[in-house]
């Protein structure tokens, strides 16, 4: 399997060079010379094994195949339950997929744990190191910096916005004691983090120097790893045709749901919710996407107004012209304006998407009713894809919303609808007691660069 990117400039490359590169030379974000249709399973597969045949095609040579499977299975032993990621139903056609087993206890850690050691494997092979820099508005970078805490060869840095991530968010990312790791407060918003992260990439002398790579969801191997679960749900449910609703910030999960169906998952649609920050469901109601800034919400993982992944998809609807790709995109960026021709939206986004928007008090007023129905303690990430699926959702087909986070992630915003204070699993207990390390740099890309540099241990120097 080779990889372009969505800018039509930066080399053709293979997976395992893709893993390592995460941002394309020319800033575009790397996708499929084609999509493969998905692998039979055997009924008696676990997710591991169905993780390792949808994964394979695109994993290609660059990894053999029982090596692969090895890495499957030890990625998901991690997680706490023994579906990995089980189904629950919680009303008639209406179903949800707990992501959040996994050590960090959100939907990240079912990719992250096995691209960590996509990455320790493939700079083994190599005798290489990389810089890691990742932005997160609250649950990659944790997922991230626990995947990678052990690697020997990996130096990861993660940019987060100060005050606007959950304290338990916070914390699982500034009390790993571990030297390859280090979290950076930013003075703005997740978009700013982002922001800087691209910047770092665009300076190809800095990025040479220091190797650095992604573990955003710019990395393919983040959204390739997330098309398992919509495969697996659906299988789950007897492979009928089946919907998603997807709570949706940067875009990525949900182009997962897009990439399973292109290869052939039964699915009919897919809802985007979103909360206050609702770029996205005016751009599925309007065809334009609009950049009005950011405003702090209980669900701080979607306030996000730039959503990176859906320039994978402008590609495709482009039909893969890189150069009317880079165009748009650094329109968007220039103007805070993206507008698609009504042609183009009613062959790629009407007959797939639909979208809604809930507030905050909506939110806590989903978190309160679903607990009333079903006994069940839902997170607000969570609470809005539930409140998308009841107002988007075909009655007669089955629903399936993605949890994305454990309740206890957001106790306050739990608590307030409930009165009800998820508690942190066992192995999370005593989070709140351990020493917090971290640094508040302000929103400067001089002064992120020189922290990168004082930390890296990569050996090439210039």
């Amino acid at each position: 399997m080779r990889y372009v990117s969505t800018r039509g400039l930066a080399p053709e490359l293979g997976f395992a060079d893709v893993l390592l590169a995460g941002l394309a030379d020319d800033g575009g974000l790397y996708v499929p010379t084609s999509w493969p249709q998905l692998a039979t399973f055997g009924p008696a597969d676990d997710y591991a094994a169905v993780a390792a045949a949808v994964m394979l095609p695109y994993v290609g040579d660059d990894v053999p195949k029982e090596t692969f499977e090895t890495m499957c299975r030890q990625a998901y032993a991690t997680f706490g339950h023994p579906a990995v990621t089980p189904l629950v139903q919680i009303g008639p056609n209406e179903w949800v997929l707990e992501l959040f087993h996994g050590p960090t206890l959100a939907f990240k850690d079912v990719a992250l744990q096995l691209v960590g050691r996509l990455f320790d494997y493939v700079l083994a092979e190599r005798g290489q190191r990389v810089t890691i820099v990742g932005a997160t508005s609250g649950d990659t970078g944790s997922a991230a910096i626990d995947a990678v805490k052990h690697c020997d060869n990996v130096d990861i840095v993660i940019l987060y916005p100060n005050g606007r991530t959950s304290d338990v968010q916070r914390r699982q990312m500034t009390t790993v004691d571990s030297p390859n790791v280090h979290a950076i407060a930013v003075d703005g918003t997740f978009d700013d983090c982002q922001d800087l992260v691209k910047a770092m990439f665009a300076d190809q002398a800095f990025r040479l120097q220091y190797q650095l790579s992604a573990v955003n969801s710019i990395n393919w191997a983040r959204i390739v790893a997330q098309v398992v679960y919509y495969v697996w749900a659906a299988r789950s449910l007897g492979n009928q045709p089946v919907s998603f609703s997807v709570p949706t910030g940067n875009f990525g999960n949900v182009l997962a749901g897009w990439i399973a169906r292109r290869s052939g998952a039964p699915i009919e649609s897919l809802v985007i919710g979103s909360n206050t920050n609702d770029i996205l469901t005016r751009f599925v109601e309007t065809r334009a996407m609009v950049n009005d800034g950011v405003t702090p919400t209980l669900s701080p993982s979607m306030d996000i107004a730039v959503s990176s992944n859906f320039e994978r998809l402008l590609f495709e609807m482009n039909g893969r012209d890189g150069g009317m790709t880079a165009e748009q995109m650094n329109r968007f960026r220039a103007v805070g304006r993206l507008d698609v021709e009504s042609d183009q939206f009613d062959a790629w986004i009407a007959p797939v998407f639909k979208a809604a928007c809930f507030d905050d008090s909506q939110t806590l007023a989903t978190i309160a009713d679903v607990y009333r129905r079903t006994g069940m303690l839902t997170e607000p990430h969570t609470a809005v894809g539930i409140a998308a699926a009841r107002a988007k959702g075909d009655p007669g087909v089955p629903i399936v919303t993605l949890a994305t986070a454990h309740p206890a992630k957001f106790p306050d915003a739990v608590e307030r609808a409930t009165g009800i204070r998820p508690p942190l699993p066992p192995h999370l207990a005593d989070l709140f007691e351990r020493h917090e390390r971290t640094s508040l740099l302000a929103n400067d890309l001089g002064a992120v660069q020189a922290f990168v540099a004082g930390v890296s241990r990569v050996a090439v120097r210039r």
